[in-house]
């Protein structure tokens, strides 16, 4: 039997409802966490300790199972140019992904993704992407090591 899901992960899903998706979406940023109905969210994604502070670009797409922990940011590097003249795409969160406290991922140009199984560490700044299994740290991030006991595939 699957564990009950917190408030903040059932509005994380509801946000795809048609009937209730706006209220859903309008609960979760008065909750502290402003994720539009855009991005795709993939199955068993969890909102940790209610990941209050998080913000993710409508052109984000998160894989299964990723983790998100309070303080992330999922967007633009270069939010001082105009939509029209951005070059960025889109963000992808690969399977398995955990984004610690406070990191923040961000694009400039095109699609940024981060592979399956990856950890961004606490308070990160991730500005490239990354391979599968990969831990990054750091401001700028930068690769330190591989995820232990993590195994990559539809078994994991």
């Amino acid at each position: 039997m699957a564990p009950p899901r917190d408030i903040y992960t059932r509005l994380l899903y509801a946000r795809e409802n048609k009937l209730f998706g706006r209220l859903a979406y309008l609960l979760l940023k008065l909750l502290g966490a402003e994720v539009p109905r855009a991005v795709v969210i993939g199955r068993d994604v969890t909102l940790e300790h209610g990941a209050f502070g998080l913000v993710i670009h409508p052109n984000a797409r998160l894989g299964d199972r990723v983790k998100i922990y309070p303080g992330v940011t999922l967007g633009r590097a270069d939010i001082y140019r105009s939509i029209q003249e951005s070059a960025f795409e889109a963000i992808e969160i690969g399977n398995d992904v955990i984004l610690s406290p406070g990191c923040k991922v961000l694009c400039e140009t095109g699609t940024l993704r981060i592979g399956h199984g990856t950890i961004v560490g606490a308070n990160a700044v991730l500005l490239e992407s990354t391979g599968d299994g990969e831990v990054w740290v750091g401001v700028p991030a930068r690769r330190v090591g591989e995820r232990q006991g993590w195994l990559s595939g539809p078994s994991a």
